[in-house]
């Protein structure tokens, strides 16, 4: 088992700046890609970044890449998402999730998720 502890969420305003972190316990942290995902009101989860186990490969969804920044600490545990750049479209709550067999952008690959946090971009 995995335990994952999203953090970092709140009411930002456009163009501001976020970090998100997610605090793993449980099973080796270096074995496991992680990544994040969003979901906001009325519709379905959707990938936004992840990182491979090495921290070598990441990856990106469209609308965030060059705003966002995936990284993970392997002393602290922890994965981060620094978010830049904010946009009102970002408003959603954002998970963090570790998969086992390589990092990937599908959901349902993902074997352990965290609970979420809530951010939300909004003037």
């Amino acid at each position: 088992q995995v335990q994952l502890v999203e953090s970092g969420g709140g009411l930002v305003q456009p163009g501001d700046s976020l970090r998100l972190s997610c605090a793993a316990s449980g099973r080796t942290f270096s074995n496991y890609a992680m990544g994040w995902f969003r979901q906001a009101p009325g519709k379905e989860r959707e990938f936004v970044a992840a990182i491979s186990a090495s921290g070598r490969n990441t990856a990106y969804s469209d609308s965030v890449k060059g705003r966002f920044t995936i990284s993970r600490d392997y002393a602290k545990n922890t994965l981060y998402l620094q978010m830049n750049s904010l946009k009102p479209e970002d408003t959603a709550v954002y998970f963090c999730a570790a998969d086992y067999n390589g990092y990937t952008r599908v959901i349902a690959n993902y074997d352990y998720w965290g609970q979420g946090t809530q951010v939300t971009v909004s003037s």
